[in-house]
């Protein structure tokens, strides 16, 4: 008997030693040494796991244990933040309860519209603080409970009116209750991109071509009316920034962007190539009806634009039919140079024409005759070389048109004509004419000032009043 118990104790020993040191001889165990060393714990806790029966598939063999290798670590419940060091102490009125518990607060960028608070559970008498264009928003099973504007707030039954008469809060000391809290950013936020998402397919109005083009562009953004906003459409999101706002709007601002564009580009007659031109109107157009969609959800749409249309311009039709308008253009606009560059030149030469005229106008006056005068001269001048001079048609024109010329001038000419006419009737060019309807040209004289026809019996020029010569 002696001898078989001392047997058994040395077979306890051996497992035990197996255990400890060759565990991974029985196959699918592990050793507490080694799974403390795998969980980063001492062997004492996890010995008192396995005899607390928190692991799964411990068995105890002698005075030790063996674990399974796939077991999964216990969830270890103690809290170690230090919330409740010293409690024992508290509850003997040794530290006294500060009147602040804890510290509410949102500092997030300006990115973001609305921030959830990560806990549920608060206490009375913490501290909220709610910067400028913020507002805290209490919230529970989807309906609002109190609100608070930009500040430093005591959570106290008394600012929290609703929340106490729904969870009964006690007046006075620490009172604990649930609730979502939401931080709303009310600041406006500024360069929201947006896009289609599709082409917008429509035929241009002024050359009857079909296209397909894009849109994208900026707005601003400003929540006006927390409790409409989360309401509506916050519902149990944690974070909701500038992307999900967007995304959440993405449907009725595409529709109200692709068909508006499509029907003012109709009204208005505009071509594709016109479209650049008139993008603050296609903008403001845009712009009307959205603002009472973003109100719907309590947000103010303080501004839209679109900055960009996007042509296909690896349509190859669409490069075809460009080329061709630009080449239309171009001829219009060389055409429309040269009349301008026709009328230039014409205008030149009028002006020209207007200086020359003036300038020899000038002259006249400062060598003392007129127009009408020289005109004289030159038909003088003309009569003299004619060979008719013995007809009286033509001595009476010539006489006729030298008898505007006065002073000097005159003088001259009539004693240039009274040459040619003695030149004339020496040569025997015309000693008489025919008697019926024509008179002698020795009876004609003319007067040596004026150079007037003066006529057989006159005495003295009918014009001027110059003595007939003898």
């Amino acid at each position: 008997m002696v001898a078989g118990c001392t047997l058994i104790a040395l077979l306890e020993i051996a497992v035990l030693f197996i255990l400890r040191d060759k565990s991974s001889m029985i196959e699918g165990y592990k050793s507490i040494k080694e799974i403390a060393d795998e969980w980063g714990l001492t062997t004492r806790s996890v010995r008192a796991m396995c005899a607390n029966n928190k692991i799964k598939g411990a068995e105890k063999i002698g005075r030790d244990w063996i674990i399974p290798s796939e077991a999964e670590r216990p969830m270890d419940k103690r809290i170690t933040t230090g919330e409740y060091r010293n409690w024992r102490k508290t509850m003997k009125g040794e530290i006294n309860m500060p009147a602040i518990t804890s510290v509410i607060k949102y500092e997030g960028d300006n990115k973001t519209f609305v921030w959830k608070y990560p806990n549920t559970d608060f206490n009375t008498g913490s501290e909220l603080i709610v910067h400028e264009s913020q507002e805290a928003i209490f919230m529970a099973n989807g309906e609002i409970l109190d609100v608070f504007g930009a500040g430093k707030h005591i959570l106290e039954t008394a600012n929290l009116p609703i929340i106490r008469g729904i969870q009964k809060l006690a007046t006075g000391g620490k009172a604990p209750f649930h609730a979502e809290l939401y931080f709303i950013n009310k600041a406006e936020q500024m360069a929201i991109k947006w896009g289609t998402d599709s082409k917008i397919s429509y035929l241009d109005p002024v050359y009857d071509f079909p296209l397909e083009i894009g849109a994208c562009g900026e707005m601003s953004l400003n929540v006006t009316n927390s409790t409409k906003f989360l309401v509506k459409l916050v519902g149990t999101e944690k974070v909701l920034n500038q992307d999900t706002l967007t995304k959440y709007f993405r449907a009725f601002l595409m529709t109200r962007v692709k068909s508006i564009i499509s029907q003012k580009i109709k009204e208005n007659n505009l071509s594709i190539f016109e479209i650049d031109m008139h993008l603050a109107e296609l903008s403001e157009a845009v712009k009307i009806p959205l603002v009472d969609d973003f109100e719907d959800y309590g947000i103010n749409l303080s501004t839209f634009f679109i900055t960009t249309v996007v042509k296909p311009d690896e349509d190859r039709n669409f490069i075809k039919f460009k080329e061709l308008y630009y080449r239309k253009h171009n001829d219009v606009t060389e055409a429309e140079i040269k009349q301008r560059v026709t009328l230039i030149e014409q205008s030149t030469k009028a002006q020209t024409t207007v200086m020359e005229a003036e300038a020899l106008a000038k002259k006249r006056e400062i060598e003392g005759y007129t127009y009408q005068q020289e005109k004289s001269f030159e038909v003088a001048k003309e009569m003299a070389k004619n060979d008719a001079v013995g007809q009286l048609a033509n001595v009476g024109i010539g006489m006729g048109m030298i008898g505007g010329i006065g002073g000097t001038l005159g003088q001259t000419v009539a004693g240039m004509a009274q040459n040619v006419m003695s030149e004339a009737i020496g040569k025997g060019a015309g000693a008489n004419v025919q008697e019926d309807d024509t008179v002698s040209v020795s009876n004609i004289r003319f007067c040596t000032n004026c150079g007037k026809e003066l006529m057989e019996g006159m005495m003295f020029c009918g014009y001027c009043g110059t003595k007939r010569p003898e």
